[in-house]
């Protein structure tokens, strides 16, 4: 086995990259980087009917977005190819054949009703459902009847008596008890490795060097550890970790909201909260802060100081990561990740200054949750999106607020005729003018000139506008809530 730390991200491409998922992968990325060593992509797409290409491209897509990029795999990198499974089937042939004539495998004919009918039977006395070893027991006569009959058969691996054990990394020690496992499937009788097989087969031949993976996979380790034992391999270290849970306490699932990390890119959330979240979730810097890079990271992850607890994800620390890092996005760069959804929404950025574009920027990402939000705000900076909500309506048709406006409105036309007057000065003739402070005063204002009740301070919207558009927005407020 390699000196050099070797690990793997080993996806199915039957649906796109759960956050679940990814967190494994980051787990694995950081945890390589930390040691120097190396971090490979690897496609289990056995699964001919389900598995499929655009899925491929979509999870390595994710990967790259959340920051993790791999040292080897499918995209031609790398010296331990193929890194699809689609591509290995020989090999896993070639090792199968190996097993059957060391009498470490035999030839299952077993129907699938048969199988049906003992799993039944075995449940029907409590029992946990496995295979009773039938087919190891045939004679060469009925063995060779069987073939030359045609029949259809897997390969199975033959399960001793005893337990096996193993120091999980996380866990501790680990042991399994033989007697409840039963003889696995190493080939179907479609000719295409089972996970197990295919699993320990390649994770040899790329001599990955430790196992870092959720805890559903808990028991198929004894089951890899006996192949590994069987061809006389090395086996890697495993390290199992807890599955996230949704708030309820129930294996995360879309029932629970996004649970794709595509789903979350395309609500507007930034890679560095969402990776930064993963991290958070069963993991506690010793540092015990909650905000750090992927450098921090590489300093202070390791596999030990992972919880043995299941965590529980937790929309709202999401949000309020994500609302961070938007904060602290520098302006130009935000523009770009928000270009997408200002399009969407049908405003031609183009159109404005680059200037301007910034500052509405600026002021917006102290109000944003997510990415998707900037349509809800909008209308406070382009008119053709300006729309008065119900609250803000309610607010303007009362009669003492439509006089205050309406009192804002001449004195920003007599500031126009003057000429320049600076907005602390007009915000001081306003209240002197109106004799309102304030609430009485800033409520209505806002309503009028945003058509909400909440959103960027108005200081720094009312110099963005500038006073004939503060004007034109009072006027088409004021027009559209008559009673």
């Amino acid at each position: 086995m390699s000196s050099t730390v070797r690990v793997r991200f080993a996806p199915a491409p039957t649906g796109l990259l759960h956050i679940g998922n990814a967190r494994t992968a980051l787990f694995n990325y950081i945890f390589a980087k930390r040691e120097k060593g190396r971090f490979i992509l690897r496609i289990e797409d056995t699964d001919r009917e389900r598995s499929s290409e655009t899925f491929v491209q979509a999870i390595m897509e994710d990967l790259r977005w959340l920051g993790i990029e791999w040292d080897e795999g499918p995209d031609g990198k790398g010296e331990f190819g193929p890194y699809r499974q689609s591509q290995r089937i020989s090999l896993y042939r070639q090792f199968a054949q190996q097993l059957l004539r060391e009498g470490k495998a035999y030839k299952c004919f077993c129907s699938r009703e048969r199988l049906e009918a003992l799993r039944k039977e075995q449940l029907s006395r409590g029992l946990m459902p496995r295979y009773d070893g039938r087919c190891r027991l045939l004679t060469k006569k009925e063995l060779s009847e069987k073939e030359s009959e045609g029949s259809p058969f897997v390969l199975r691996f033959p399960i001793g008596k005893g337990t096996v054990s193993f120091e999980d990394l996380i866990h501790g020690k680990m042991s399994f008890e033989l007697s409840g496992i039963g003889d696995f499937i190493i080939i179907r009788s479609d000719g295409v490795a089972d996970y197990n097989f295919a699993c320990v087969i390649d994770d040899h031949l790329m001599e990955i060097t430790h196992v870092i993976r959720g805890d559903d996979h808990l028991s198929n380790t004894p089951r890899q550890i006996l192949l590994y034992q069987a061809f006389g391999w090395r086996t890697p270290l495993f390290a199992h970790h807890p599955l996230i849970l949704g708030p309820d306490r129930t294996p995360l699932s879309k029932r629970h909201g996004a649970t794709s990390v595509s789903q979350y890119r395309e609500e507007g959330y930034l890679p560095e909260a969402l990776l930064n979240y993963l991290f958070l979730l069963g993991w506690t810097p010793s540092s015990k802060e909650e905000i750090f890079s992927q450098e921090k990271l590489r300093e202070e992850f390791s596999l030990s100081s992972l919880s043995r607890n299941a965590p529980i994800h937790s929309p709202k620390k999401l949000d309020w990561l994500n609302s961070y890092y938007i904060r602290k996005t520098e302006a130009p760069r935000l523009l770009t990740l928000l270009t997408p959804y200002l399009g969407k929404a049908g405003i031609r950025i183009e159109e404005f200054e680059p200037k301007y574009l910034l500052e509405v920027v600026s002021l917006l990402k102290e109000n944003l949750v997510v990415l998707s939000q900037v349509e809800e705000y909008l209308g406070v900076f382009f008119d053709e999106k300006f729309k008065v909500e119900e609250d803000a309506k309610k607010v303007l048709q009362d009669p003492e607020n439509r006089k205050i406006l309406q009192e804002v409105c001449t004195l920003l036309k007599e500031s126009i005729e003057k000429g320049e007057e600076s907005w602390t000065s007009l915000l001081s003739k306003f209240e002197e003018r109106t004799g309102k402070r304030g609430k009485s005063l800033y409520v209505p204002l806002r309503a009028g000139i945003t058509g909400k009740m909440k959103g960027p301070e108005l200081v720094k919207i009312l110099p963005l506008l500038g006073k004939k558009r503060v004007i034109k927005r009072l006027k088409m407020a004021l027009e559209g809530t008559e009673s």
